[in-house]
C-alpha cells in the first residue's frame, strides 16, 4: 500500500491565491447582489478545455476578454483527496448526472477549469479515420491531420503532454498483460502532467498542481494578460439583435447555488460558447437562436462506456497511481469505420466512493464486493458512437426550468457494441490473471472461466437498465458541417446563422472521436481562437 504521509501538499503554493493577491481580475458571482454590466471585445461562456485555451490566446492578442463560468473557483488549497467533497464541489449534479431516463450515468466537471480539473489526463490526437469521416460525410473542410498536427503539437508543448513512461499501477498493468497474452495492440497513454507524484487522485482535483488543467495553465495565462473571470455565474441567455448577439445575460449564484437576485449583463463584440456539449446547446436553446433546420442539440454523443470487474489473488490497489496509463485500440477500427461499433479498452480509477456506485449486486453481495476492492481490477470499453445510421446519438432538450438534459436512446446497434465490448474486457481480464470476472450487468454472475463468461454474456438481456453504462465524454450537439441543413458551425467554429457567435468546444464535433476528447478540443480551440484573434486585431 502506498504511503502518502510524506507528501508536503500544504507546502505547494496555490497559484490562484497568489494571482488574486497580485491583481488578477476575478469576480465571485456569489457576492453579486446588485445588477451589473461588463463590456468586452470577447465574452467566453465556459472555462474548460475550449474556453480556457481560447481565453489565453485572445487575451494575449490584446483583446479585452471576459470569461464567465457557472461553477465556483476551487483550487489546490482545497483539493484534499476526499471523494465526498470533490464530487459535491467539482462535478455536475454532484457526480450523479445521467441521461434523461437514467440509463447512462455521465461524469462532467462543474468548476473553474471545467472537466479538465477532474479528468484522468489521457490525451490523444484525433484519429485520421474520424477526420476523414467528417470530411466525406459532413463536408468538414481543412481538418485533416496535416492541418491539425501543428496545433496538436502546440498544445502538447503548452500543456506538457507526453507519453507516460513510469511503471503503470497494477490496474493498468492488468490491461498490458492481458493484451500481450491475447496478442492485442496496447500502448502507453500520453498525459498532460508535469511533476506528477503518481498519487492517483486526478478525479478529485490535483493537490500538487501537476495536472496541466486549464486551472493552472491557460486561465492564469489569460488573467496575466488582463482577462476577467466571473465564476459562480451561469450564462442564462444570449440577447439577440438582428443577426448578432448583443449581450450575454447571466444569473449569479450564491455559495449554495441559489440565485442572489442580481443579473450580470456582459456586452461584447464577439461571443464564444464553450460550455460543453450539454450546456452549450442548452444555452442556444434557451436563447432561441436562429436554427432553421432544427439542429441545435441534435446528434449529441457520449462514447457510451461498458465495464467489467476482475478479481485477483494479488493486490491491485487501483486507487493509487496514475488512473489511466495504458490502452488498447485493438477493436476501435477492426470492423471498419461504419461497421459494428468499435471500442477502445482502458481502465478506470477505483476509489471506494466511486466504486461503491459501480459495484454490482445488493446488500451482502455488494458489501462483499467492496471488501474485495484492493484485489479488484476495473476495465472499460469506450464505444465510438455516431459513425452508423443506427447510432444517431442523443438530443439535448430543456426541462421546464430551462436547464438542459440529454435524451439518449439505446439502439440495438449500441447495445450490441456493449455486448461485444464486455466479452473483450472479460477476455483481457482473464488473460491478465483474473481468477474470476463479473461484467457490470444487472443479471450477470461472477464467472470463473472464460468459456463460462462468454456463454453467460451471450445469454444476458442487452436492454436499457439491464446493462450498466456510463460516460465521461460528451460531444456534439452543435455539429460542424459545410451543409447548413445539417451543420450549425463551419470548420472555424463560426455559427452559420449569427454573425458574431462562435462555438469553441466539443459540441462542434459531428460524431464522437474514438479517443478521449480533451486534446482534440484543445487543438481545435487553439486554431479557431488564433484565427479569430487575427481577424479582430488585423
Amino acid at each position: 500500500m502506498k504511503d502518502l504521509s510524506s507528501l508536503q501538499i500544504k507546502d505547494i503554493p496555490d497559484p490562484w491565491q497568489r494571482g488574486i493577491e497580485g491583481g488578477w481580475d476575478v469576480i465571485d458571482g456569489a457576492r453579486m447582489e446588485q445588477d451589473q454590466t461588463l463590456e468586452a471585445d470577447v465574452v467566453i461562456v465556459g472555462s474548460g478545455a475550449g474556453g480556457g485555451v481560447s481565453a489565453e490566446i485572445l487575451a494575449q492578442a490584446g483583446l479585452k476578454v471576459v470569461v464567465v463560468e457557472a461553477g465556483r473557483l476551487h483550487s489546490s488549497d482545497e483539493f484534499n483527496m476526499q471523494e465526498d467533497r470533490a464530487y459535491r464541489n467539482l462535478y455536475q449534479e454532484a457526480g450523479a448526472m445521467a441521461t434523461a431516463d437514467g440509463g447512462i450515468s455521465i461524469l462532467q466537471g462543474r468548476a473553474v477549469g471545467g472537466s479538465t480539473v477532474v479528468n484522468w489526463t489521457s490525451s490523444f490526437r484525433t484519429p485520421e479515420q474520424t477526420l476523414d469521416y467528417w470530411r466525406d460525410t459532413f463536408g468538414v473542410q481543412d481538418l485533416d491531420r496535416s492541418a491539425l498536427d501543428p496545433w496538436f503539437a502546440r498544445m502538447e508543448e503548452r500543456l506538457k503532454i507526453s507519453t507516460w513512461t513510469r511503471e503503470p499501477n497494477a490496474n493498468n498493468d492488468v490491461l498490458r498483460r492481458g493484451c500481450e497474452a491475447m496478442g492485442w495492440h496496447w500502448e502507453r497513454i500520453p498525459r498532460n502532467v508535469s511533476g506528477c507524484l503518481d498519487i492517483g487522485y486526478c478525479g478529485m482535483g490535483c493537490p500538487v498542481n501537476a495536472k496541466q488543467s486549464m486551472l493552472v495553465t491557460t486561465l492564469p495565462g489569460a488573467l496575466d494578460a488582463g482577462a476577467t473571470l466571473v465564476h459562480s455565474c451561469p450564462a442564462e441567455q444570449l440577447e439577440l439583435d438582428g443577426d448578432r448577439v448583443r449581450a450575454v445575460r447571466c444569473r449569479p449564484l450564491d455559495a449554495e447555488r441559489r440565485p442572489t437576485g442580481a443579473t450580470l449583463t456582459i456586452l461584447a463584440d464577439q461571443v464564444v460558447a464553450a460550455g460543453g456539449a450539454i450546456h452549450t446547446p442548452g444555452l442556444l436553446l434557451r436563447s432561441g437562436v436562429p436554427d432553421p433546420h432544427g439542429r441545435v442539440g441534435k446528434r449529441t454523443f457520449l462514447h457510451v462506456t461498458s465495464s467489467a470487474l476482475g478479481f485477483f489473488e494479488q493486490e491491485i490497489a487501483g486507487y493509487y497511481g496514475a488512473p489511466q496509463s495504458t490502452y488498447s485500440d485493438e477493436f476501435v477500427w477492426r470492423d471498419g469505420v461504419t461497421g459494428p461499433m468499435g471500442y477502445k479498452l482502458e481502465v478506470m480509477p477505483m476509489h471506494p466512493g466511486f466504486m461503491a456506485g459501480l459495484a454490482t449486486g445488493f446488500g451482502q453481495e455488494h458489501r462483499e464486493q467492496m471488501e474485495r476492492l484492493p484485489w479488484t481490477s476495473a476495465a472499460l470499453g469506450i464505444m465510438r458512437d455516431g459513425f452508423h445510421e443506427d447510432s444517431p446519438g442523443g438530443e439535448v432538450k430543456l426541462r421546464d426550468d430551462g436547464s438542459p438534459m440529454l435524451e439518449y436512446p439505446l439502439t440495438d446497434y449500441v447495445l450490441d457494441g456493449a455486448r461485444r465490448s464486455l466479452i473483450a474486457q472479460t477476455e483481457m481480464l482473464f488473460a491478465g490473471g483474473a481468477k474470476s470476472v463479473r461484467p457490470r450487468h444487472g443479471d450477470a454472475r461472477e464467472y470463473t472461466s472464460l468459456a463460462q463468461a462468454k456463454k453467460g454474456i451471450e445469454e444476458l438481456r442487452f436492454e436499457p437498465y439491464f446493462v450498466t453504462l456510463g460516460s465521461a465524454h460528451v460531444m456534439g450537439g452543435c455539429a460542424m458541417g459545410s451543409d447548413r441543413q445539417h451543420g450549425l458551425v463551419d470548420d472555424r467554429g463560426r455559427y452559420h446563422h449569427l454573425a458574431n457567435l462562435h462555438v469553441f468546444d466539443g459540441s462542434a464535433f459531428p460524431t464522437s472521436l474514438g479517443v478521449n476528447p480533451q486534446l482534440s478540443i484543445y487543438a481545435l480551440a487553439a486554431r479557431n481562437a488564433s484565427r479569430l484573434a487575427d481577424e479582430l486585431t488585423g
